[in-house]
């Protein structure tokens, strides 16, 4: 059945070959927007509300917005990630997902990865945008790391701008996560006051290292923090209001740190530190669960590592090594098996043979 599955989204997607067909399994020289198998059918339980008729289908007060990242690369993340969500959520038919797509992929487009997205999740609510990648490209100074370079790790500075004005609240999540909760759970998280953002903080951290000696020692830059006491947070998992984002320009707040970043070296580590500068000590604290963070190793070698202790309702493989990569590298750390059971990815190739009359 499941081949049967992939045939019927490789005809939809317009790549299926002339000429009598032949299908078997490989492993290897695959294309990565092929092969994904449907996912199952995820339904609300009894005690989901029914959906309300309104004139925007945004402003349904029980839908869960969740913001994604798509690109070629972490497609295979992407989807695992969704499936996780679906599977978990008590009310999947009320999860929309909006998903930011690079307007310039070379490997792929937003039309084409719509077609895949649906033929993946046939009954899925989402739409697919189309990120400017002008709108930020000489923005980006270089990295530790390669990836972290990618516009799109800038997208989410630009939520606000890209999602419908009546998408008031969204929750952004890497493609590198694996849910194994109900989002709605993150979704009610209570933002207070004049915060913008929800994350998890871990203030154990060493907060100096995410910025240079050049910053730390310039007598204005030093104080910017001032009573703020500012704990490190992971921007890959985030609660964010957008209506209090927009109303304080903070996309134009994260710019001008990403401006000054071109001028003097301030930071190394790619789109967070601007968020550390904006937000740092002004975060709504969520429990550590959310975001069981740096299970891909650190930014260069990408080692294994454990879970943090205490409760999971959220895997992320932030760093270098990302499960998909060292499980088809027959290389998997102890945790990678934890994301096997949500990936879609079957990779199949295709021959085509021409029968002679």
């Amino acid at each position: 059945m499941n081949c049967l599955k992939t045939v019927i989204c490789f005809l939809i997607l317009g790549v299926m070959p002339i000429g009598t067909i032949a299908i078997r399994p490989v492993l290897d020289n695959y294309n990565p927007l092929l092969g994904f198998t449907e996912a199952p059918d995820y339904r609300n339980g009894l005690g989901c509300p029914l959906q309300t008729e309104t004139t925007s289908y945004f402003r349904n007060p029980s839908l869960v917005h969740v913001a994604m990242t798509l690109d070629s690369e972490y497609l295979r993340g992407s989807m695992a990630a969704v499936h996780s969500v679906l599977r978990h959520a008590s009310c999947p038919e009320h999860v929309y997902f909006h998903f930011i797509a690079a307007e310039f992929d070379p490997e792929s487009n937003p039309r084409v990865l719509t077609r895949l997205v649906r033929c993946i999740f046939p009954s899925l609510n989402f739409k697919v945008y189309v990120f400017r990648e002008d709108n930020v490209i000489n923005l980006i100074s270089s990295s530790i790391r390669l990836a972290l370079e990618n516009p799109l790790n800038y997208a989410r500075n630009y939520l606000g701008d890209i999602l419908d004005p009546c998408v008031k609240r969204v929750i952004y999540l890497d493609s590198d996560v694996i849910l194994v909760d109900d989002v709605h759970k993150l979704w009610n998280v209570n933002i207070s006051g004049s915060r913008v953002i929800g994350a998890p903080e871990y203030c154990h951290a060493n907060f100096t290292k995410y910025f240079t000696d050049s910053f730390w020692s310039d007598p204005v830059l030093s104080r910017l923090f001032g009573s703020r006491n500012p704990c490190y947070f992971n921007t890959g998992v985030m609660v964010m209001d957008l209506e209090k984002w927009r109303q304080g320009n903070y996309r134009l707040k994260i710019e001008s740190w990403m401006k000054l970043q071109r001028k003097r070296r301030i930071y190394e580590l790619g789109s967070l530190p601007p968020f550390l500068l904006v937000f740092g000590g002004n975060v709504e604290p969520i429990d550590h669960k959310w975001n069981q963070h740096g299970l891909g190793g650190d930014n260069v070698k990408g080692s294994c590592r454990s879970l943090h202790p205490g409760p999971v309702s959220l895997l992320h493989w932030s760093g270098k090594g990302k499960p998909w990569v060292r499980l088809d590298e027959k290389k998997p750390c102890p945790l990678d098996y934890l994301w096997e059971p949500y990936d879609l990815y079957k990779p199949f190739r295709i021959t085509s043979k021409v029968v002679s009359a």
